[in-house]
């Protein structure tokens, strides 16, 4: 009975929409089937029921003949047995036709099935030789076909008559009914047949969905960290798709906790220095707040920073436009340098750049990166960035004194500064080569045609 159970949940199950669509389907395709051979083997009785009519009609004219009295008779018996069987259901009748009432004479002959019979045939005006149809009803209610024609003998050119032959239609209808029986019973066993194979295939298809069902209810329960087997090819990348879920929110939850665990070592210190400070006077004490306070802010900068791109950087189909993010930060410097009259460029080619992650970050990287550019710069600035549709890479040129070969590496490291004359951090580059990694991607200090430093970024598209 519990196998039962999720074949009777409401429509929303898979299997109740598919077995009701192929019940629906099957039951509409075997009862048009069923009507379309039913109507086929119908109108084969009927054209066979009237060729057999035309057939006994063709031989009573060929064996109509006149004798020396004048009277109609038959040169030879007609083949069929039935017509000498007394109410068999096939009859013949010739009627004399003539100018009065009292010249027709109906039944002149007629077939010894008719018995004490003759058969009545509706009024009409047929020409001669030409076969007309009629469906009659006898007085006991049986339903006759009866097709008829009017010849003239040669021996009596003058004289006409009506040739008929009829028979019941229950030579139509009892076939038919046998033959309706016998194909509902072999549609229906079909129908039955093809619902097992369907509910078979039903649940059999929909198996490995029940697998994956149990595979979750492992992964909810904490027994398994992903969803682990083998599954058929339509569903197989929908389960990978989902383990890279599993494995990015398990690395974005490790990531928090070392950055957690960074930001307070790296605070601890500052902390402690207050806390000092605090507890003895000392004249210094707002300068050294100050201070620490920076240093503090400086850090939960840093590690936010890490923990927001760590959190972005692997979320698929998340892409966002380079030239709008390059034209705001030139104009966010320009005021900021407006002191040193820096002249910036932008290239972006032919072909619309875009950056495969959150526009926050591409901020953050250019940000840090154009800063640097402004500060060292004596003139100009110049910014290309490239996409082919596979890759993205940015240069970044300025006319500054550049940086020896030997220091390029140690500048991307938390708290390097080049010229400790210059105001800074020492994790400016430091948090563009953490952003950069997160995003897969590369940064190389290099000489710049310009004369100063080339800063080169480069990205690989991620898949989504």
């Amino acid at each position: 009975m519990s196998r039962l159970k999720p074949l009777l949940k409401p429509t929303r199950s898979l299997r109740i929409r598919l077995l009701a669509g192929t019940l629906l389907w099957v039951m509409a395709t075997i009862a048009i089937a069923g009507w379309g051979l039913a109507e086929l083997f119908r109108r084969h009785l009927a054209e066979q029921f009237r060729a057999g009519l035309v057939v006994q009609l063709d031989q009573l004219t060929a064996n109509l003949a006149i004798d020396q009295a004048g009277q109609p008779v038959l040169s030879a018996p007609l083949s069929d047995p039935r017509l000498r069987r007394p109410l068999s259901g096939l009859y013949w009748q010739i009627d004399r036709l003539g100018n009065s009432q009292q010249n027709a004479l109906p039944g002149v002959l007629r077939s010894r099935s008719l018995w004490d019979t003759t058969l009545t045939v509706p009024d009409d005006a047929p020409v001669d030789g030409e076969i007309h149809e009629h469906q009659v009803r006898t007085s006991d209610g049986a339903q006759l076909g009866m097709i008829e024609r009017i010849v003239s003998p040669a021996e009596q050119p003058e004289q006409s008559y009506r040739l008929i032959v009829a028979a019941t239609t229950n030579l139509i209808t009892e076939p038919a009914e046998r033959f309706n029986g016998m194909l509902m019973w072999s549609l229906g066993s079909l129908g039955i047949g093809l619902l097992a194979a369907a509910i078979a295939q039903v649940l059999i298809g929909l198996r490995p969905l029940g697998h994956l069902r149990r595979k979750l209810a492992e992964l909810r329960e904490g027994t398994a960290q992903n969803i682990g087997g083998s599954f058929p090819a339509e569903i197989q990348p929908l389960v990978d798709d989902f383990n890279d879920v599993l494995s990015h929110n398990a690395r974005i939850v490790a990531h928090a906790r070392i950055q957690a665990g960074n930001l307070a070592h790296a605070v601890k210190t500052p902390l402690s220095v207050l806390a000092n400070a605090a507890s003895s006077p000392d004249p210094q004490l707002p300068q050294l707040v100050k201070e620490q306070v920076a240093a503090a802010q400086r850090q939960v900068d840093y590690h936010l920073a890490r923990a927001r791109a760590a959190g972005s950087s692997d979320i698929p189909g998340v892409r966002s436009p380079v030239r709008p993010v390059v034209e705001s930060l030139i104009r966010v410097m320009n005021h900021v340098y407006r002191d040193k009259d820096i002249s910036a460029s932008l290239d972006t080619g032919d072909i619309e750049p875009l950056f495969w992650g959150e526009e926050q970050d591409l901020q953050e990287i250019l940000g840090n990166l154009l800063d640097n550019a402004w500060k060292w710069a004596h003139n100009c600035v110049s910014i290309q960035c490239r996409s082919d549709g596979n890759a993205l890479t940015v240069l970044i040129d300025d006319d500054g004194p550049g940086l020896a070969p030997e220091l390029r590496q140690a500048m991307l490291t938390r708290g390097m500064r080049a010229d400790e004359r210059v105001a800074g951090t020492g994790l400016g580059l430091a948090i563009v080569s953490d952003l950069v990694e997160l995003y897969h991607g590369s940064i190389n200090l290099e000489s710049s045609p310009a004369g100063g430093l080339r800063v080169r970024l480069e990205f690989g598209v991620k898949n989504g």
